[in-house]
């Protein structure tokens, strides 16, 4: 199956300094970027900067009821905020940005698979506005004086013995192989350089000729994701 419809709505709230709902097909999340004129303990005094990520499905983005996080997250939402925080790192100059932090939250409004991919893309294109915000303030000509990349995320898999791309529920619940793959490339250009991939043979092995296609397939998609990304930002 093709890439699901997807749509970039910035601005969705007004008072983050960037904010952006995201769309793949079924699945929507909320992707905000907040400034704080301060970096955590690890980052004082370095003259450099900070990006992290917080990431939390809503009670009503599932079916039945998601249990609202407390003072402990569960452990999933953990290691998927640290792979937002992760990716999105890899679009900014840390050194331009200075002593600052920029906090990405991501809140599944609701989940019909590829959140986290989900994430990663909306959050990019929200990352971008705050640094706008940002640059402005500080009288710099906008977001490229902090940029170091591009960055976007797609899942692809193996469902019924077929390749396939951006796995809605349905598909991911049954795929034989399930991979998300992140990439970075020159703002406003393709993806050159892989981030992460995580793959995972869900019933058994493998080959290397499917992790060839499999990824050559994320990278293609990739590409259209970029594009996407940049027509929403202009």
């Amino acid at each position: 199956m093709p890439l699901r419809p997807v749509t970039f709505q910035r601005g969705a709230v007004k008072h983050p300094a960037g904010s952006c709902l995201i769309t793949f097909g079924e699945t929507r999340v909320l992707c905000t970027a907040s400034i704080e004129r301060e970096v955590p303990p690890h980052r004082r005094g370095s003259g450099k900067g900070w990006v992290s990520a917080e990431y939390a499905m809503l009670p009503g983005s599932t079916s039945p009821r998601k249990r609202r996080d407390g003072a402990k997250q569960d452990g999933r939402s953990v290691e998927i905020q640290r792979l937002i925080g992760r990716s999105l790192r890899q679009a900014v100059n840390m050194d331009a940005l200075g002593e600052v932090s920029i906090i990405v939250d991501c809140d599944v409004l609701q989940a019909d698979g590829g959140t986290r991919t989900a994430s990663i893309t909306g959050g990019y294109v929200a990352l971008v506005d705050a640094l706008t915000v940002l640059a402005r303030d500080k009288g710099k000509a906008g977001a490229q004086a902090y940029l170091s990349g591009q960055v976007a995320a797609v899942s692809v898999g193996l469902v019924d013995g077929k390749l396939e791309i951006d796995l809605d529920y349905a598909r991911d619940s049954r795929a034989e192989v399930d991979m998300n793959v992140v990439m970075r490339g020159v703002v406003g250009g393709t993806p050159s350089d892989f981030i992460e991939v995580q793959g995972t043979g869900e019933h058994g092995v493998f080959p290397r000729e499917q992790l060839d296609r499999l990824l050559d397939a994320g990278q293609e998609t990739i590409t259209a994701l970029f594009a996407l990304q940049t027509r929403a930002l202009q």
